[in-house]
């Protein structure tokens, strides 16, 4: 697949932060933003289950959008405070359809925490947008609302330097698994080299709900997903 690298021929473009897991979201939200700013890539370690995993594919996809601007943080203290199986090793990811609620793997407040060290950095480089590939249409989690992203920008507003302006863009908001596959596809993404399992390193389980969810899109797309699976 091309490289997808903005045309900054006639226009210098603003800088924009994209959060990038390594995931399928990230990388078509990443595809995206090169279309309308120049990219710095942030990637934050947080002591995941599959965190080796997802450096990885920060890394592949850094260099596949050719990002030179890019930033690996540990806040390992999400671990230390637990409350999720994807932090915590002693409970279960679970694998198939669980009750109504929060399912286990919900970690309290992530992406809180996340854009927070994003936006800390926006101020530092000068990026003028935080990009997060956060979509609610599929997602049971609180942290992936349109009225949270609404109101962490005005925190945004309220709690940075007067000459500060930094938009969040959440471009995947309101679209499904589907519809993200499909704009990815558009766009030249190189969803190859993504990884979204939870569980497993080398061969995604197949089974956990961010598996399962990726397969139903690629099925509805009708696209073989290009990662193996056990």
């Amino acid at each position: 697949m091309p490289h997808i690298v903005p045309n900054r021929s006639r226009v210098k473009l603003n800088l924009g932060i994209v959060l990038v897991s390594g995931g399928l979201d990230s990388c078509v939200t990443a595809a995206i933003a090169a279309e309308h700013v120049e990219l710095a890539f942030l990637h934050l370690n947080y002591r995941q289950r599959t965190e080796a995993r997802e450096l990885v594919a920060f890394t592949a996809l850094a260099e596949h959008f050719r990002v030179k601007k890019r930033l690996v943080v540990d806040i390992s203290h999400m671990h230390q405070i637990g409350g999720s199986s994807l932090v915590d090793e002693s409970i279960a990811v679970p694998e198939e359809e669980t009750e109504a609620g929060l399912p286990n793997t919900y970690v309290p407040f992530r992406n809180a925490n996340l854009l927070g060290v994003a936006v800390a950095w926006a101020e530092v480089i000068d990026a003028t947008s935080v990009y997060i590939g956060a979509h609610e249409e599929e997602s049971v989690y609180p942290d992936c609302r349109h009225e949270f992203f609404k109101a962490y920008e005005e925190m945004i507003a309220a709690g940075t330097g007067p000459q500060t302006h930094i938009r969040l863009q959440t471009p995947l908001i309101a679209l499904d698994k589907t519809a993200i596959i499909r704009r990815g596809l558009e766009l030249a993404a190189p969803l190859h080299l993504t990884w979204s399992c939870y569980q497993n390193t080398h061969k995604a389980c197949g089974k956990c709900m961010s598996c399962r969810l990726r397969l139903a899109g690629f099925l509805r797309a009708g696209i073989k997903d290009p990662i193996p699976y056990d």
